[in-house]
């Protein structure tokens, strides 16, 4: 209507441009990667690696972190979790700009579909970050920006369709009911 269009010319007038989000894909090769088993969320010992585990090796995984622990290395001397399988080639893909939550359940159906048809994967993830300068974190509650601003969650999706929801929010955050 007519709000939209003197919105619209607004933002013509002040030279601002809606962005599309950037996709980035890479292949990891010869990735060290945790067991999981779905219905083992504290992880067992020489069976299965827990929750916070995988987090940790997301981290480092996003972070191009190397996993392989020498003790020439001056960034990290961290390793991935026992046990652990090597995968020949993993995915990355990575957007970044605003994503509506739409947009999020229909990527994250998606994945789901990728179980559809036999695969070798037994599981898979989908993080999501909020701006760290966000005037909102969850609902509608205002972000606390203290020092790092976290704010994400991370679905791990098994190939039985069983799922882990993780989040994460700063230390000035309720966590969401």
């Amino acid at each position: 209507g007519a709000e939209g269009s003197t919105l619209m010319s607004y933002f013509s007038k002040n030279q601002i441009q809606a962005l599309k989000p950037k996709v980035t894909f890479s292949t990891l090769r010869d990735l060290q990667c945790p067991v999981l088993e779905s219905n083992e969320l504290q992880g067992k010992p020489d069976e299965s690696c827990s929750t916070e585990e995988l987090f940790e090796w997301l981290g480092a995984v996003w972070n191009q972190v190397s996993l392989d622990n020498k003790s020439s290395s001056f960034l990290s001397t961290y390793c991935c979790p026992q046990p652990n399988t090597v995968v020949e080639k993993a995915f990355l893909c990575t957007i970044t700009g605003f994503i509506i939550p739409e947009k999020i359940i229909h990527l994250l159906e998606q994945l789901c579909c990728y179980f559809g048809e036999p695969k070798l994967a037994y599981w898979l993830t989908l993080t999501v970050h909020g701006f760290a300068d966000s005037p909102v974190s969850w609902r509608e509650s205002e972000h606390g920006f203290h020092k790092g601003g976290e704010n994400l969650y991370n679905f791990v999706i098994f190939r039985n369709l069983d799922y882990w929801l993780q989040m994460a929010v700063g230390t000035n955050d309720d966590c969401p009911p």
